[in-house]
């Protein structure tokens, strides 16, 4: 069974290395992230601070937003629009990886804490009872802060994360 992991959209463009992971896992996007990317993309903002690195990074989004529109795949992502909550059938994002997208809604719940982005990242974490995975140390302090019952791993332990769970699955 693959590990599952919560994550933004942008991430699998930034951190290419975690689409490769040495046991199959399962990456679980809330829609709102697929949509930034595309804010992303035509923002004239920089999303790194070096040019080379920017330029890199938005060449990313623009190869993640062509894959998602391919028909095959724009089509099941289309279907979990419909409803609320609902998710798509699986798309391979390479040999041992898939990407599931889940139309995930902000309720305000965590508000106080979290901007809306976080919001539907943490509320699928709690829907789908897997870890959030993130680059930002900030969510990582407010979840612990805001004492919400969600696991979280650094991008930098992606394959500590990956590895552990295998450990703890094969001890039970």
């Amino acid at each position: 069974m693959p590990r599952r992991f919560i994550i933004e959209a942008v991430m699998l463009a930034i951190y290419g290395e975690i689409t490769a992971p040495d046991e199959p896992v399962e990456f679980i996007v809330p829609y709102p992230t697929i949509m930034e990317l595309y804010e992303f993309r035509n923002s004239p903002e920089p999303l790194m601070s070096d040019p080379d690195d920017d330029l890199y990074v938005k060449s990313k989004i623009e190869e993640l937003i062509d894959y998602l529109e391919v028909p095959f795949n724009r089509k099941k992502l289309e279907r979990a629009l419909s409803i609320p909550w609902s998710k798509s059938s699986s798309i391979l994002l390479g040999k041992s990886v898939s990407l599931t997208i889940v139309n995930a809604l902000d309720n305000e719940q965590y508000g106080e804490f979290l901007d809306p982005i976080e919001t539907v990242i943490v509320l699928t974490s709690l829907r789908e009872s897997a870890p959030v995975l993130t680059d930002q140390p900030e969510l990582i302090s407010r979840i612990i802060d805001a004492e919400i019952p969600v696991q979280v791993f650094g991008i930098q332990d992606f394959h500590f994360a990956v590895e552990t769970d295998n450990l703890d699955s094969q001890q039970t």
